[in-house]
């Protein structure tokens, strides 16, 4: 036989016995009789994603098609094994009783060669434990409160840029211009940086806070063996984190660090605590202060300012909700003297209301991810979450599911009444996760949302008009949830 022949037959049988054991993986929900649509290599059951599907799309569907069949189905997330949760009561126990076995996210992470992805969202077991220990009281009420007067001066700056767009025409894109606004926030309270991208929409501070929620280091490839396996990437020393974006972030963070130090420098803002931490016993190292800085731009950024942005979408095409909102603040404005306080924005209820029923038509995060630490036994003997499977809580579906919000795609804050509320399960609505390992920064992300809005709402009137998005057009092409093109509305100055 012919050496090329043999060569030929080795490779059949080499493909013959991966098609096989590939076919066996694929398999395993199957043969265990727990719901499971087929799965295509290389992308499972994320079939269109990133090129016309949305993950939460994709995943609602699954949990519409297959949610009264058991407390969980099984799934594929590119190539790793998972399961989607449909029972609340099981989502709850994953998420705060049996936390332990569920305490990691499993998102990729390398601290040694990919520094920025070394940060509290990411990080896990004792790793995430120490440093959540170490940064919880840098969130507490009173940080807040001693961050609130910085909040309130970007407000103004906000206000005022909405008054001189007025100058030109009525309509106004919001969602650039609340982005803006974000991260000239985060700039002043994480990294203690004027970066002025209200007056200057082309900043290199703003340019690169868009590159680092955009721009992946890889193609879609590569992206896809990171979310798959970020354990194994993370021994062959890959890196996620645009190399710009990578060396804009350190140079800053080393800078300012070594400035206010070298200049004896304190500020009332996230970058003075991190500075503190690092000087203390229990020390950080510079390349965590850029890390948490980092994470805290990333996640506060896009998820604050497309929040405010859908709010204001929503108040225009729903008129009483504004009015209602507006007296609301107003009433607390003017009990002051027209000065706002921070107990005051934290007595909003209705505002509290309002940003609860965006975020649950509008979860920029689609669903909470967590790893398997060792076989789960559910309630029902039949379903068992092995070691080493994702487990995907679809937070998204639960928010858009009509057995527990009725008419889903109706803007309706009265759902969050204290009454409404005590009526539903206590995992329904999870704009923020829950358990342990809810979002750190959430009373920094309201305190942002609703200061902004606050003083837009108190100058202006919100109305949709012809060039007003209808209906909002899902950017299939990132993990987060996101609309294509801007938000434009109609405004009015009070």
């Amino acid at each position: 036989m012919e050496p090329w022949s043999v060569t030929f037959y080795i490779i059949i049988m080499l493909a013959s016995v991966l098609m096989y054991f590939l076919r066996q993986y694929t398999n395993y929900w199957t043969r265990r009789g727990i719901p499971c649509d087929t799965p295509h290599f290389p992308y499972g059951n994320l079939d269109g994603f990133k090129k016309t599907h949305h993950i939460r799309d994709i995943v609602r569907a699954n949990y519409e098609k297959y949610k009264h069949t058991g407390p969980f189905g099984g799934f594929f997330f590119l190539l790793r094994r998972s399961v989607i949760i449909y029972d609340l009561d099981l989502a709850k126990n994953i998420l705060i009783k049996d936390f332990n076995n569920f305490s990691d996210r499993a998102f990729f992470h390398n601290e040694r060669d990919d520094p920025l992805t070394g940060h509290l969202f990411a990080l896990e077991s004792q790793e995430w434990r120490q440093l959540r220990n170490k940064l919880s009281p840098s969130f507490s009420s009173g940080k807040m409160k001693s961050m609130f007067p910085t909040v309130l001066s970007v407000s103004e700056k906000l206000k005022n840029t909405f008054d001189r767009h007025l100058g030109k025409d009525s309509i106004i894109e919001v969602k650039d211009l609340l982005a803006r606004y974000t991260i000239d926030v985060i700039g002043r309270c994480a990294f203690g940086l004027e970066c002025n991208s209200l007056r200057d929409p082309n900043s290199e501070f703003r340019a690169m806070g868009v590159k680092s929620c955009t721009k992946s280091r890889h193609g879609n490839i590569i992206d896809s063996f990171l979310h798959s396996f970020p354990k194994l990437s993370k021994l062959l020393r890959l890196r996620q984190i645009d190399e710009e974006v990578h060396q804009f972030y350190m140079r800053i963070v080393r800078e300012t660090v070594q400035y206010r130090e070298k200049n004896s420098i304190k500020q009332n803002d996230l970058m003075n605590l991190l500075i503190e931490l690092k000087n203390s016993k229990q020390g950080l190292s510079i390349e965590e202060v850029a890390a948490q800085a980092f994470v805290f731009l990333i996640a506060g950024f896009e998820s604050s300012a497309s929040s405010m942005a859908y709010a204001l979408f929503e108040l225009a095409l729903n008129q009483s909700v504004q009015d209602k909102l507006r007296a609301e603040i107003n009433a607390h404005f003017d009990k002051n003297g027209g000065v706002f306080t921070y107990e005051d924005m934290t007595e909003m209820h209705y505002m509290e209301m309002v940003m609860k029923e965006v975020l649950r038509k509008y979860l920029i995060l689609s669903h909470l991810r967590r790893d398997t630490k060792n076989d789960y036994q559910t309630s029902d003997p039949k379903y068992i979450i092995p070691k080493g499977t994702l487990v995907i809580i679809p937070a998204d579906a639960y928010h858009r599911d009509p057995e527990i919000y009725p008419d889903p795609d109706k803007f309706d804050p009265e759902r969050f009444s204290p009454e409404e509320m005590k009526k539903r399960h206590p995992i329904a609505w999870l704009g923020f996760g829950d358990g342990p390992r809810n979002c750190v920064a959430m009373r920094f992300g309201k305190m942002q949302s609703y200061i902004g809005l606050s003083y837009l709402l108190r100058n202006f009137k919100f109305h949709y008009c012809e060039k007003t998005p209808s209906p909002l057009e899902t950017d299939v092409s990132v993990h987060h949830f996101t609309t294509k093109g801007g938000i434009y509305l109609r405004v009015e100055r009070i």
